[in-house]
């Protein structure tokens, strides 16, 4: 199975062909700023350089949240399209589970994050378990303070065998006094890890299930300024989202 997937979730455009699990193709631009005007060009070069057409690809992969609103925006509507006009499957996958993708370690859990600023996060927690590859999310993907955040990774230290924690993603290390009070043995991803990385986008979408074009959203975790600015204004209570973990 041929996968297309992008990332334009973060400041780091990612766009990567796999064929099954295995990774033929990638490329990256660290700190784009524009990825509406470079994430073609990309998709456009790898399958120029494979010598592919689009309506060959089987599968359309891309990173629905948390991210940028805008970057989620970009990205997840060029897969729809794509998947919408060639009838082909598209899987949404989770940024913070593409993170945590990138630490393969067993035994070890897995801290996948995004600063949201002011000691926030967008973030969960994830492990891998032996002959599975693909880890699997047990503290749920939210917008969390930093304390609640360390209180749900020692409770869930506490009540399971692992050897230590790993924080992967952005921010953490401004965070490491704190990270050291919860007397857990941790370490800092390396800075290829901290990146998005469309690669293994395509490895967790192969088993997945395929998503309905029409409904695949971004998952911003977060309300939007649009809705924050509306509520204030009209006072109306915010439509229930079950994908909204917020913790301030």
């Amino acid at each position: 199975m041929k996968i297309l997937s992008m990332s334009t979730a973060t400041n780091n455009l990612s766009v990567a062909l796999n064929d099954d699990s295995r990774i033929i193709a990638k490329k990256n631009e660290y700190d784009a700023r524009n990825h509406s005007a470079h994430l073609d060009p990309l998709i456009d070069q790898i399958l120029k350089e494979h010598n592919l057409k689009l309506a060959e690809i089987d599968r359309f992969a891309v990173a629905i949240g948390p991210g940028s609103y805008t970057g989620l925006r970009i990205g997840v509507t060029t897969a729809k399209m794509f998947a919408s006009i060639l009838h082909k499957d598209v899987v949404g996958i989770s940024t913070l589970q593409a993170l945590a993708a990138s630490c393969e370690e067993e035994g070890t859990l897995i801290v996948a994050g995004i600063d949201a600023r002011n000691d926030n996060y967008f973030a969960g927690a994830y492990i891998n378990k032996e002959n599975d590859w693909g880890p699997e999310c047990v503290i749920p993907d939210g917008h969390y303070h930093i304390d609640t955040l360390l209180s749900a990774i020692s409770e869930y230290h506490a009540a399971h065998n692992l050897e230590k924690v790993i924080y992967v993603g952005t921010g953490f290390e401004k965070q490491e006094e704190a990270i050291r009070k919860t007397n857990i043995p941790f370490s800092f991803a390396t800075e290829k890890q901290n990146v998005v990385h469309a690669g293994l986008i395509g490895k967790l979408a192969l088993n997945a299930q395929p998503d309905d074009p029409d409904q695949l959203l971004p998952n911003y975790l977060r309300r939007t300024q649009a809705e924050i600015d509306w509520h204030n204004k009209t006072g109306e209570a915010y439509k229930p989202d079950s994908n909204y973990v917020e913790e301030v």
